[in-house]
């Protein structure tokens, strides 16, 4: 039995959750997120809550219980309250700015860089151009959106250089000078 799997996931106040045999699409104040699901659990509502169901005692029957009880729970968390995540861009002359739907990012390089922005995110810069703010609904996109831009410079261990998470401690390195 999944240890994440058995919670259930409450519905907020104006979340609405449809369930079909093989998709789950939840509705709310910040957007419309839907995810396919297999048959090897089951997805009701019951309570005001969703509950998954495993149908099978196998092994990966009890890994997709507790994968899916989880990916309900960000759709629900973000359809009702979303979710936003920091990157700070440390270093001489690096900065970002928005551009229409494109984040264009000074690292350093001889060209800049833009990339696009993906439907359903939101980017403000902050602190003259050194904080990237990413917000929006999907966890998941969220996630890869912040580590691809991180990866366009990643911080290095000598100067702190580069482009880190908010949270983000860098194991700083003495340079040669440092070490008599």
């Amino acid at each position: 039995m999944s240890r994440i799997g058995i919670r259930p996931v409450q519905i907020p106040q104006g979340v609405k959750v449809n369930i079909t045999p093989t998709n789950v699409t939840v509705e709310g104040p910040k957007g419309k997120l839907s995810q396919e699901y297999l048959p090897e659990v089951e997805i009701v509502v019951e309570d005001g809550a969703i509950l998954v169901k495993k149908l099978h005692e196998t092994k990966q029957a009890g890994a997709y219980h507790g994968l899916y009880r989880s990916l309900l729970d960000n759709m629900v968390t973000g359809v009702s309250q979303g979710f936003k995540k920091a990157l700070i861009v440390n270093g001489v002359g690096y900065r970002a700015e928005v551009q229409g739907n494109f984040l264009v990012m000074s690292l350093g390089f001889s060209n800049d860089f833009m990339v696009m922005i993906p439907q359903g995110l939101s980017v403000t810069i902050e602190a003259n151009g050194q904080k990237v703010l990413i917000a929006g609904a999907d966890f998941a996109l969220l996630g890869k959106f912040a580590s691809e831009v991180r990866s366009l410079r990643r911080p290095e261990p000598y100067k702190g250089k580069g482009i880190r998470y908010e949270d983000e401690k860098i194991r700083r390195k003495v340079g040669k000078t440092g070490v008599k």
